[in-house]
């Protein structure tokens, strides 16, 4: 299987691990847990994952040097610490819909980053790509119905989302040097360990005072899936990905995670697909083709190849 294949099957199945995570954690808190708590279980699981991952796997390869150190520990603060938190406590407060619809100023926060830290070329394709699967992320969420307007608790829950999303953005863009140039498991370890440094103090009362034997069998299996499956599996894919791919290309794919979610409720009855749908789904695919897609032979690459980066 071509490396591109393989990196395009990673992305979709984070954007479909993600896109049930909006309706799935919101089954968990806040009745059963709240935000930090499960944050906590979330970064702390998968701390103990890649701390044993890396000692079978890599035991012998470490990050070097003060420039090296300082980014990992700004990926762990970015894109573990700050942005679990501020997701789960906007989702707390906010709609999924809200959700959905903020997260998508991700990509643009992506591509820009790109264009200042990376020196990659914000082109009119890309950002025509951004522009159209933006377009169609955002009219698959405004469709399903106007958004309840806004008690203080949904605004701050709004903001959350907002600064959750640029911290991502500008995690996938600073994580990138370190993924091509360390082993996964080395980077994720480090800085899923930094952002323990702040979710276990600011997750420990609501983790520890949580009435676990009161959870049934579907919220056991809900922690099980955002431990696991949200963070283990998304952030090690994401950050595989990032080895072959550029980070708008990951940006881009986060307009996938709407059209999944309608998908998803379509295939459990609680929802029905229509043409509209299926046309909106269409400019997203068009828009991560566009983002993507190589430069023709002849022209300067606007995105990385899709290639490992020799050290």
């Amino acid at each position: 299987m071509k490396t591109s294949v393989k990196v395009h099957a990673a992305l979709f199945v984070v954007a479909l691990i993600y896109a049930a995570n909006y309706s799935i954690s919101k089954d968990v808190m806040p009745r059963y847990m709240g935000p930090f708590g499960l944050v906590l279980l979330r970064i702390v699981g998968a701390t103990l994952f890649f701390t044993v991952a890396h000692r079978l796997a890599a035991p012998h390869d470490r990050i070097t040097g003060r420039a090296d150190n300082l980014r990992s520990i700004a990926c762990g603060v970015l894109g573990i610490g700050l942005n679990q938190l501020l997701f789960f406590s906007g989702l707390n407060l906010t709609s999924p819909i809200n959700a959905s619809l903020i997260q998508t100023i991700a990509p643009v926060v992506t591509v820009l980053a790109s264009a200042v830290l990376l020196s990659e070329k914000l082109t009119l394709r890309r950002v025509l790509g951004v522009g159209i699967a933006g377009l169609g992320a955002a009219s698959i969420i405004l469709s399903r119905g106007p958004v309840v307007a806004g008690a203080p608790s949904e605004l701050l829950g709004d903001i959350y989302i907002l600064l959750n999303a640029m911290f991502f953005g500008i995690y996938l863009v600073i994580v990138m040097p370190l993924m091509r140039k360390y082993h996964p498991f080395t980077v994720l370890k480090r800085i899923f360990l930094v952002g323990a440094v702040l979710a276990v103090p600011t997750g420990w009362h609501q983790a520890t005072t949580a009435d676990y034997a009161s959870f049934p069998p579907g919220i056991w299996v809900a922690v099980a899936y955002m431990v696991i499956c949200v963070t283990i599996m998304a952030y090690l894919l994401n950050n595989w990905a990032l080895k072959y791919a550029s980070p708008s290309l990951l940006g881009a794919y986060i307009y996938l995670q709407p059209a999944l979610a309608v998908l998803i409720a379509v295939s459990l009855g609680k929802d029905h697909l229509t043409w509209d749908r299926a046309g909106q789904g269409l400019l997203i695919f068009l828009g991560v083709f566009l983002v993507s897609r190589r430069a023709k032979p002849g022209q300067p690459a606007n995105l990385p190849p899709l290639e490992p980066v020799q050290d």
